[in-house]
């Protein structure tokens, strides 16, 4: 049994987080939103509460952050003081406490303008160079990189870069699902296994559903991704017929997720399948099929 804290516990990533912990484990869940999952009403950048919330924790998991759907509406000096200060800060209290591990929610998105290649799919890993788009992207990759140059033998941080994980239209759902998007439950185990992943002080790792297609599907993924889908996926394209849904022309990208799957012996669970059957089941994750304000860039 352990003590670790969770950041950012009453979002979508935070709450799985402190959920999958919570089984075995003395979790503090720490947010300035109160929810059921959190125990310290606090901003990320409040010294004192971070302070005292670290103490004597094994290992902290931060995921509090502004994310992409907050890019139209909030100024990017409020995007500075959550995604970067407020890393700074929780680093802080992890070093004042001397904890051990550290694993940073990141995200795919900042991989920006290196997903938009023109005439084939982007295949995207962790070699990739990011190349932000927003500021959304950039103060996530700034926090990365604090947490790179402060990583050590003392601190060993893990950085999960997840991919699209927003409630959305099944069709849209289940096809990102093959390349691009993740359910939040796949996102917490791969958290929960990153704390006893042993290898260099500073690891990073996409975590994205576990995609059927291969690079040398590239150039066809783009021109003619029915056909792909259907030679590469046929349970889905199957399951689209019967509901007379489209395929998509084209799929842009594609997350590897292939690190995670070999170094962390982490597996998604929740794909496709999943994603119909919540969408038959009628649950408030998968949105109708008209629904508005599905479509939030990354």
């Amino acid at each position: 049994m352990g003590r670790y804290v969770v950041t950012g516990s009453s979002g979508r990533i935070g709450s799985a987080i402190v959920r999958h912990l919570s089984k075995n484990n003395e979790v503090v869940g720490v947010d300035r939103a109160p929810s059921n999952f959190t125990h310290v009403i606090a901003d990320i950048c409040d010294h004192t509460a971070l302070q005292r919330a670290c103490a004597g924790a094994d290992a902290v998991f931060h995921a509090a952050a502004l994310h992409a759907p907050h890019v139209p509406t909030t100024p990017e000096a409020e995007f500075a003081r959550i995604n970067i200060e407020g890393t700074a800060n929780v680093l802080h209290a992890v070093r004042t406490n001397g904890v051990k591990s550290l694993i940073f929610t990141s995200t795919t998105a900042l991989y920006g303008y290196a997903s938009q290649q023109e005439g084939q799919t982007s295949w995207i890993n962790e070699n990739t160079t990011p190349q932000p788009r927003t500021i959304y992207h950039r103060t996530k990759l700034e926090g990365e990189d604090m947490l790179q140059s402060a990583a050590s033998d003392d601190l060993a941080v893990r950085v999960i870069r997840m991919s699209r994980c927003f409630p959305e239209p099944a069709p849209m759902m289940a096809v990102y699902r093959l390349h691009r998007g993740i359910d939040a439950r796949d996102v917490a185990h791969a958290h929960t296994l990153a704390l006893s992943h042993s290898g260099s002080p500073f690891e990073v790792f996409i975590a994205s559903g576990q995609t059927p297609f291969q690079k040398s599907d590239q150039e066809e993924l783009w021109h003619d991704a029915p056909h792909v889908i259907r030679r590469r996926a046929p349970d889905l394209a199957k399951a689209f017929d019967n509901r007379g849904w489209s395929l998509p022309p084209r799929i842009d990208r594609v997350y590897d997720p292939k690190r995670a799957i070999t170094r962390l012996g982490w597996k998604p669970m929740f794909g496709v399948a999943s994603v119909l059957s919540q969408y038959d089941g009628n649950s408030p994750e998968v949105l109708p099929l008209d629904a508005i304000g599905s479509t939030i860039s990354e």
